[in-house]
């Protein structure tokens, strides 16, 4: 990976986009990875229970899969200082082969003085915005 250059780089860049289908499936493997096996993410009884329309998607998944299109973007996990995310409406998972389609896309909003740049990115699935003030801070070479 090779880690975006100062000169290259420049507001209103946009950074390629990432789409992601999240299943069930997944959703299972997160859960082992995590530690989190909170029954609204595989169970459907429960999460209508607690007034959701279906099985959701792990919140700090999304979020890692946001920091996901960053990365590739800047080459290098570690050039990301900061990142931040607010969680704004919940991914709805059906029980299907197909899951959900998450499509994140991001812009270059700020190059600071410091040599790092603000990174503004936009999470959707199912035609809604998923996460908020999705922000990250990259240093650039």
């Amino acid at each position: 990976m090779t880690l975006r250059c100062r000169t290259e780089v420049g507001e209103g860049d946009e950074l390629p986009g990432l789409h992601v289908r999240v299943t069930r499936a997944g959703l299972v493997r997160y859960a082992g990875a995590s530690g989190d096996f909170n029954p609204i993410h595989w169970n459907e009884r429960v999460a209508r229970e607690v007034g959701l329309p279906d099985v959701v998607a792990h919140g700090m998944l999304t979020m890692a899969l946001a920091s996901r299109l960053v990365t590739a973007w800047a080459g290098d996990p570690g050039a990301v200082v900061e990142f931040a995310v607010r969680f704004t409406r919940p991914v709805v998972v059906p029980d299907d082969a197909e899951g959900a389609l998450v499509e994140f896309s991001g812009k270059v909003a700020q190059r600071h003085d410091d040599g790092t740049v603000l990174i503004t990115i936009i999470a959707r699935a199912a035609g809604h915005t998923v996460l908020g003030k999705a922000t990250a801070t990259v240093a650039l070479a």
